[in-house]
C-alpha cells in the first residue's frame, strides 16, 4: 500500500500542467526567472502537502538529530527548493536551452571498464541530480537502460523523453517477468550500462544497515545482479555547485562476489554498507540534496 500511495502522489505532483508552466518561463526569463517561481510553489507544498512533507521529514530527522519545528520546516522549505532546482536544470540541460559545466571525476577509471568491453551496474540515488549527470557521460558509447517503472511519473517520463527511438536511454521495467532480471542479464553480457536506483527497492529484496547513524531497509538486488554477472557496480553522485555547474563523480566502484558455502545475505550486507557509506558521505557535505521522500528507516520495520 505504501507503495502504491507513494506512485500517485508522485504522479500528482509531476504535472503536465506543472512543467508547461516551469518550461514557459524558462524560455522567457531564463534559469533565474524559473528557480524564482520555486520559493512560492516550494513554500506551498512545504506548507499543505502533508505526505510530502512527512517524506521529507523522515530523512531531516536523521540528517539534523535535535532540531524539531520551525527548524525542522525551514529544513524542509530549503529541500524543496534544492530539488525543483534541479529539476529545472535536468529540463534546461536535456533541451538544449542552458549548457552547465559538468566536471566529472574518476572518467579515466571509467573509461577503462568500458575498454574492457563488459557492461557494469550505475547506482543511481535521490541525490543530487543523478538524470543531468547521465549526460556527463555522453562521451562514453554505450547504450543505458535505466531500471524503472514507467508509469512512476509519466510526466517526468515524456519530458525526458525515455523510450523515444532518438534516445539511447531505454526502460527496463522491475515489474516485467523475474522482475526484468533476464533483460538486465542480457543487457550487461551485450556490454551496456544498466543504471539501477540504489535507494529504491522497486521489487528487489532489501537488507537492513546503517545510514545516518539509525538501521535502513536499502535493496541488495543490484549486488546480487553484479555478482553473477560478474561486473562492477559503479555509483554515481552528483553535486550541484553553482547555478550552472555539477560535480559528478563515479570514482566509487564495488566490486560484489558471493562465495559458497557463507551466508549470503550477511555478504551482501557488505556491498550494500559500503554503498550507504558513500550515500552518508554525500548527504553529510550536501544536506538539502538528499530526495529521499521515502522513509527507509521505517520501511526496515515493514519489509516483506
Amino acid at each position: 500500500m505504501n507503495e502504491t500511495f507513494h506512485k500517485i502522489e508522485a504522479k500528482k505532483r509531476g504535472n503536465a500542467l506543472g512543467f508547461w508552466f516551469f518550461k514557459t518561463t524558462l524560455k522567457l526569463f531564463g534559469l533565474s526567472g524559473a528557480y524564482g517561481l520555486l520559493y512560492g510553489v516550494a513554500l506551498h507544498y512545504a506548507l499543505f502537502d502533508k505526505p510530502a512533507r512527512a517524506g521529507a521529514l523522515a530523512y531531516i530527522k536523521r540528517r539534523f538529530p535535535g532540531s524539531s519545528g520551525m527548524v525542522n520546516f525551514v529544513h524542509t522549505y530549503r529541500l524543496f527548493i534544492n530539488q525543483g532546482k534541479q529539476l529545472i536544470d535536468r529540463f534546461a540541460c536535456i533541451s538544449g536551452q542552458v549548457e552547465f559545466d559538468m566536471r566529472l571525476e574518476g572518467y579515466d577509471e571509467l573509461m577503462k571498464l568500458v575498454a574492457g568491453g563488459k557492461g557494469f551496474v550505475l547506482l543511481t540515488s535521490h541525490t543530487g541530480n543523478w538524470q543531468i549527470a547521465m549526460t556527463a557521460l555522453s562521451k562514453i558509447d554505450k547504450p543505458v537502460y535505466l531500471v524503472m517503472r514507467p508509469e512512476d511519473n509519466r510526466a517526468v517520463s515524456e519530458s525526458l523523453k525515455i523510450g523515444a527511438d532518438n534516445n539511447r536511454i531505454k526502460i527496463i521495467s522491475p515489474e516485467q517477468y523475474l522482475g526484468g532480471v533476464v533483460e538486465i542479464m542480457n543487457a550487461l553480457s551485450a556490454g551496456a550500462i544498466v543504471a539501477i536506483m540504489g535507494d529504491r527497492r522497486y521489487g528487489f529484496d532489501g537488507i537492513d544497515v546503517q545510514f545516518l547513524g539509525k538501521p535502513a531497509l536499502l535493496p541488495y538486488g543490484a549486488f546480487v545482479i553484479a555478482a553473477n554477472a560478474r561486473c562492477p557496480v559503479v555509483v554515481l553522485e552528483s553535486a550541484k555547485l553553482g547555478p550552472r555547474r555539477y560535480d559528478v563523480n563515479v570514482t566509487h566502484t564495488i566490486q560484489p562476489r558471493l562465495e559458497r558455502g557463507r551466508d549470503k545475505k550477511e555478504q551482501l550486507r557488505v556491498f550494500v554498507q559500503e554503498y550507504s557509506n558513500i550515500l552518508e558521505s554525500f548527504v553529510k557535505k550536501y544536506p538539502y540534496q538528499c530526495f529521499l521522500f521515502h522513509d527507509i528507516w521505517q520501511a526496515q520495520m515493514i519489509a516483506d
